[in-house]
């Protein structure tokens, strides 16, 4: 019986001259994202920069030869005038309007639905509905269904009973456009606000259960502070979209009657004025606010993703 021995097997050491420099490393497993990120490149960055450079011109779509470049000037004539200025202020009144009453909505929906009772999936279901309606649908649906003034729903509901028959568009315009946003809005506050009240310590409320605390009291002073990270983001994404909305605007009230909020005005001075250069200049506007709001939401987004990491 003899004993076999196995020889080692030589390597030959790679030059370092031939070795992948970590740099290359990097940009090979990066390439993959390169198609994404030209294209993204391309459908967002290029059309923003083209805005840009036309928010600087006095470029009026009917007299194209007449174009000049003037500097601020289209900047400082957004800011100094009064129907500009009002459409600012309708703005702020229509997106802290309706991301407040979505809020306290989702909240209350979301401690309905955190509770178990029979036909809850359904339930929730049937909540989560109107997020997904087209929002164009969504305003058409209000402004003929419910708002019309012979054959709408609530004036039906109203002639049942004996009320008045208002004419919901002419009467309460403002109030008109908000209520549809805040029935579109609500379900997604209602799922930010469920996620996080899903994510509670289960053993700390029953805790504080066993020595006596009530619900208000728990809710006070266990559900709410545990709840302050995703209202502050289910706030900051509401107004980053409801600062953008025109639909709604556009659709039920066409701007009128101190409806125009800042999108609705850049339509205005594009498709009906045809200043490019003002609408170019409203148009930079709105989306340097829209990225101050969405830097403090990606924030809040994360410190969530930080706070469930320690707690993991």
């Amino acid at each position: 019986m003899t004993a076999t021995t196995t020889a080692p097997v030589a390597t030959t050491p790679v030059p370092a001259g031939r070795r992948p420099s970590a740099r290359l490393r990097a940009w090979a497993t990066r390439a993959p994202l390169l198609p994404a990120l030209v294209f993204m490149i391309v459908v967002t960055q290029l059309p923003f920069v083209a805005t840009l450079v036309i928010s600087f011109y006095d470029w009026n779509a009917l007299y194209p030869d007449a174009r000049g470049f003037t500097g601020l000037d289209n900047y400082r004539q957004v800011l100094s005038d009064a129907d500009l200025r009002h459409s600012v202020w309708t703005t702020a009144l229509l997106t802290v309007s309706v991301v407040l009453a979505s809020l306290v909505l989702g909240l209350g929906l979301a401690l309905l639905l955190d509770r178990r009772f029979r036909g809850r999936g359904v339930v929730r279901t049937l909540l989560i509905a109107p997020f997904l309606v087209v929002p164009v649908a969504a305003a058409l649906l209000w402004k003929h269904v419910l708002y019309n003034p012979e054959y709408g729903l609530l004036n039906g509901l109203l002639h049942y009973v004996g009320g008045p028959q208002p004419d919901w568009i002419s009467d309460t315009p403002l109030l008109a456009v908000e209520a549809s946003l805040v029935w579109q809005w609500t379900p997604f506050m209602m799922l930010i606000l469920l996620a996080g009240l899903q994510s509670r310590d289960q053993q700390q409320m029953e805790a504080a259960r066993v020595d006596g605390a009530s619900d208000w009291q728990i809710f006070r002073h266990l559900t709410l502070p545990h709840l302050r990270r995703y209202l502050e983001l289910g706030a900051l994404l509401g107004s980053i979209y409801i600062v953008q909305n025109f639909d709604a605007v556009f659709t039920i009230t066409s701007g009128g009657l101190g409806t125009a909020n800042l999108p609705y005005t850049v339509y205005q001075s594009f498709y009906q004025a045809h200043e490019n250069g003002l609408a170019s200049a409203a148009g930079v506007l709105v989306v340097i606010g829209s990225i101050v709001i969405a830097t403090f939401a990606l924030r809040v987004v994360s410190s969530l993703f930080r706070e469930e990491v320690s707690r993991a």
